[in-house]
């Protein structure tokens, strides 16, 4: 352990520079009851301890594991100076004394004062503590709208060599992508104890990347990522224009092919419609199993308000209620456990019986649901079913009469309902030029009112988008 702390200090003082090291991270001491895996270091204030914490917890435990496999959990504690029998030998705290300019909280965190001992706070594995407690498989209602995403995610966290990787989860918002990765992630480490794997918005891959850029050391950051068993990326639509982060993911997709390991990537749409998201990168991503989530229908909204009534016996909510919520609330399944938890938690404040009178008071604008926001996807979706066309020929180079006019319809109503710009309009058909966009709007408009048929597709089209 003691050997293994040498050189996790050397490498920390090569990776941070000197002066960081200096101030912040010489300081640290590894404690003499430190074991095979559990690592304790000690540092001489509350102010340095909740420093390193915030800014070197992850990279220590990593540090640590690339020296020693079994070590799961490394606790950064303040270590007071009425313990030295804890302490091995090397540099000792008082030896351990912040360079000139180190900040601290004053007499109350310095060694002089001799602060009492912080109680241990252990560093456990990012990799088992991310996990929400409450989304797992068995809180996940199933349907024909989720099936096929439900039924992939279970065998990719079976044991042994997965079938498919990647597993691309595709949905709108609220719908249950997040659920279903932590689910994975929970039924993974069940099956596999001594396995490893990594939730990460793509906003905090980005954040992270550029981070080790800055700092100039990617190797750490790649080495992080592709040392675990399964890694999960959310959101990725987030790193659509951002180059040299997708030019990051590319490589972590291709290194996890490669290697044959788990990788599950949730997006708000498919792979081919992602919009400033490299060529090549979006062939990786549907080279796995592509599944989508459908909006729940009204017999899984109501099988959802169900279980969750289930889950807590102590509360009563009439059938009815249950109906009103189900039918009334149905843009996702975000929404429809918010209204539920939102008139159970009211009637419990105040001290009031839940019915039918009492939900539709509380909920009151909710349940006329608010101002539908209309995306480019939602228009290129309703016009490709309107004209039984494939969604990608909206975006293709074709100019076919039979597909030329519902994408210039399609465009027409982008601008007419929603707040996209002409530039973004055009990237969302095709790339194709701003010009482009205002010859489709004028086209269909001057089309109008010489073409009956055409008007009334718009005004059909305008009044599903709009939910009148």
């Amino acid at each position: 352990m003691e050997a293994a702390w040498g050189r996790v200090r050397h490498n920390l003082r090569l990776s941070a520079g000197q002066r960081l090291f200096d101030r912040w991270l010489k300081p640290m001491v590894l404690l003499s009851d430190s074991d095979g895996d559990m690592v304790r270091l000690g540092l001489p204030s509350a102010f340095m301890t909740n420093w390193v914490k915030s800014h070197y917890a992850d990279r220590l435990l990593f540090e640590f594991r690339a020296q020693l496999p079994e070590v799961r959990t490394v606790s950064i504690e303040t270590a007071s100076t009425l313990e030295p029998a804890r302490k091995l030998t090397g540099e000792s705290i008082a030896a351990a004394t912040p360079v000139a300019g180190a900040t601290l909280l004053g007499d109350a965190d310095s060694i002089e004062a001799a602060p009492q001992p912080v109680a241990a706070q252990p560093i456990a594995a990012p990799e088992r503590s991310q996990f929400d407690p409450r989304f797992t498989f068995d809180r996940f209602v199933s349907h024909d709208s989720n099936r096929v995403a439900v039924n992939a995610s279970r065998l990719l966290a079976e044991p042994g060599v997965p079938r498919f990787s990647p597993l691309y989860l595709h949905s709108g918002t609220g719908q249950g992508k997040t659920h279903l990765m932590h689910a994975i992630g929970h039924a993974f480490l069940a099956a596999n104890p001594q396995a490893t794997a990594i939730y990460m918005p793509a906003e905090r891959f980005m954040f992270e990347f550029v981070s080790a850029v800055r700092a100039r050391d990617t190797h750490s950051f790649k080495a992080r990522l592709r040392a675990v068993d399964l890694l999960m990326i959310d959101d990725l639509q987030f790193v659509a224009g951002k180059d040299a982060t997708q030019e990051e993911c590319f490589h972590t997709v291709n290194a996890f092919m490669d290697a044959g390991k788990r990788l599950v990537i949730a997006c708000d749409r498919s792979p081919q419609l992602l919009d400033g998201v490299e060529g090549r990168l979006v062939s990786r991503l549907g080279a796995g199993l592509v599944a989508d989530i459908k909006a729940p229908a009204l017999e899984l909204r109501h099988a959802i308000l169900e279980q969750r009534l289930a889950e807590n016996p102590a509360v009563s909510v009439p059938a009815d209620v249950l109906d009103l919520l189900a039918t009334r609330i149905h843009g996702s399944v975000r929404e429809l456990e918010g209204a539920f938890n939102r008139v159970v938690a009211y009637a419990q404040l105040i001290e009031q019986p839940v019915t039918l009178d009492f939900a539709v008071q509380t909920l009151g604008e909710m349940l006329q649901g608010p101002k539908k926001r209309i995306t480019i996807d939602d228009i290129q979706r309703a016009v490709s079913t309107h004209f039984e066309l494939k969604q990608l020929d909206l975006v293709s180079a074709r100019r076919a009469v039979a597909i030329a006019r519902p994408r210039q319809i399609a465009m027409y109503l982008a601008k007419r309902l929603t707040s996209r710009s002409l530039p973004e309009i055009g990237r969302k058909f095709g790339n194709r030029d701003h010009s482009t966009v205002i010859h489709a709007v004028k086209r269909i408009e001057s089309l109008r009112g010489l073409d009956g048929e055409i008007d009334g597709a718009i005004r059909q089209l305008t009044r599903q988008l709009e939910g009148a």
